[in-house]
């Protein structure tokens, strides 16, 4: 039987799928008609055809059971590494969506080599590597394996990382995307929520030596439960075939994705980052050295969110270049106003980078 270029899926769905029942059922509560729609969105979101995904990339390196993937079409012939590091959090190909809404791929049509950063999925076995242990022992390792100081671009949870890799070793350049550094900017109210969180599932979870996505997922949707009612209610009323369905589907099942976080890696964001915002104050140490991006010789830019409802801007590292963008924590890297709010400006800066000398 001939190969379709659609993938029937109908056991995707919200993660965990009983809590999202119970966040619908109390945000419609006074209102069966909006309760219905949700619904008819859900059955929908389940339902629908996905695109095959697109074979990986090559590999080029790897360090444990992390890897990195090359996009530039020539290596020989692409003047520009730049190294995207993407969050522990959801999958990576946030960054290389279906055509038209991959930057990376738009970035290699122009000229640029970039490679991603894979960070593979964790195992009981990986229990005790915090996010430092994830700096140290995967992202560096990688980043030496190319053999020349590279540019580095760090999205969310990863623009974290990476600031953290560029004060162990020499990099042409630092851009983070809707990266938290000062963690206390997250706000008493939201930062109460996500200690409460832990306190109920860090048990659990050390337990099974590693935080599951649905844990992580729960905070998510806390943050604005009538918004994640809502664009149910709307997906209700698309057209299937319509690009705005597909490009929902695709988003849904990123933010739905992603492997599990090691125990340490979750016990370290909820502790040391979000409760002693040891970052924010200068006492995150990695590689024996204190973090400090707004130190680093190299040239450094970033990328704000000011209608993030996942990392607020407040939270932001505060470099001296600091663009900010009215698109939300998704939407300024695969919306439909990315391009020119992001992708183009992020273009400009490395291609400004200055040459090795």
């Amino acid at each position: 039987m001939p190969l379709t270029p659609f993938d029937a899926a109908p056991q995707h769905g919200p993660r965990p799928l009983p809590l999202f029942l119970d966040l619908l059922r109390s945000e419609t509560a006074a209102s069966p008609e909006r309760r219905a729609a949700a619904l008819a969105g859900l059955a929908a979101y389940q339902g629908a055809r996905r695109i095959r995904k697109r074979r990986s990339m090559p590999v080029v390196a790897r360090a444990g059971r992390a890897v990195l993937r090359d996009y530039g079409a020539d290596a020989n012939t692409s003047p520009l590494p730049v190294v995207f590091v993407p969050s522990l959090i959801n999958p990576p190909f946030i960054l290389d969506m279906p055509h038209p809404r991959s930057l990376l791929r738009w970035l290699s049509r122009r000229g640029m080599r970039p490679l991603l950063v894979d960070w593979g999925e964790a195992t009981p076995a990986d229990r005790d590597l915090d996010v430092t242990q994830h700096v140290e022992s995967l992202l560096v390792p990688l980043l030496r394996s190319i053999g020349e100081p590279v540019a580095l671009v760090g999205y969310c949870l990863g623009g974290t990382m990476a600031a953290a890799a560029a004060a162990m070793m020499p990099v042409r350049g630092l851009a983070t995307i809707a990266a938290p550094w000062r963690f206390s900017g997250f706000g008493t109210e939201a930062l109460a929520h996500i200690d409460a969180l832990w306190e109920a599932a860090q048990p659990m979870c050390e337990s099974l030596g590693l935080v599951p996505m649905e844990v992580l997922q729960t905070g998510f949707w806390q943050l604005d439960p009538a918004r994640t009612i809502a664009k149910y209610e709307r997906f209700a009323r698309l057209d299937p075939a319509s690009a705005a369905a597909r490009s929902f589907v695709a988003m849904e099942d990123w933010a739905n994705g992603g492997s599990p976080l090691t125990y340490a890696a979750g016990r370290q964001i909820f502790d040391d980052f979000y409760t002693a915002d040891l970052p924010g104050n200068g006492r995150w140490r990695v590689g024996g050295v204190a973090a400090d991006p707004r130190s680093l010789p190299c040239p450094t830019v970033e990328f704000v969110s000011l209608t993030d409802r996942i990392v607020p801007a407040a939270s932001a590292i505060g470099l001296d270049d600091r663009r900010d963008l009215r698109l939300g924590h998704v939407g300024m890297v695969v919306g439909s106003g990315a391009m020119q709010a992001l992708w183009r400006p992020l273009a400009g800066w490395l291609t400004a980078l200055p040459a090795i000398r």
